[in-house]
C-alpha cells in the first residue's frame, strides 16, 4: 500500500513540474518560463473588390457560366482572420444553356486575391447590400 502512495506522489510531482513547461504568457511564473505571446497580424486595408473580381472572374464564376452584369458590394472584415469578404452577384447561364438568373456568391479576399468563394445563403447579409457594377 505504501508503494502505491509513493508512486502516486511521484506521479503528482512529475505532473506539477511538467506543467511549468507549458505556462502561457499570463501565468504567475518567472518571465523566462512563460511562452511568448503570438504577434497579431496587422489588419489588411480594404481591397478594391471591383478590380479583384474583374481580374479573377474565373475564380469566382465558371467560365462556362458566362457571367454577365457582374456587381459587387462593399467589403466587410472577415469575422475570423485578417481577410475581407464581399458579396458578388451576376447573371449566369447553366450547363444546358438556360438562364439561371441572378446568382449571389460570397468571396473571401486575402492579400488582394480571391482565396475562397461560396454561394450566398439566406442568413447572409447579401440581400441587404448595395451593389455596383464592375
Amino acid at each position: 500500500m505504501l508503494r502505491i502512495i509513493a508512486h502516486a506522489a511521484l506521479l503528482a510531482g512529475a505532473l506539477a513540474l511538467g506543467a511549468c513547461g507549458f505556462a502561457d504568457s499570463r501565468a504567475p511564473v518567472p518571465e523566462f518560463m512563460r511562452m511568448k505571446e503570438a504577434e497579431q497580424p496587422l489588419p489588411e486595408p480594404p481591397p478594391d473588390v471591383k478590380r479583384v473580381v474583374r481580374e479573377q472572374i474565373d475564380v469566382v464564376f465558371l467560365t462556362t457560366s458566362y457571367p454577365r452584369e457582374v456587381q459587387v458590394a462593399s467589403p466587410h472584415h472577415e469575422v475570423r482572420g485578417p481577410g475581407w469578404t464581399a458579396c458578388v452577384r451576376a447573371q449566369l447561364t447553366s450547363a444546358t444553356g438556360t438562364t439561371l438568373g441572378p446568382q449571389t456568391y460570397i468571396v473571401t479576399i486575402t492579400g488582394g486575391r480571391v482565396i475562397d468563394r461560396r454561394r450566398a445563403e439566406a442568413e447572409d447579409t447579401c440581400g441587404t447590400e448595395t451593389y455596383e457594377p464592375i
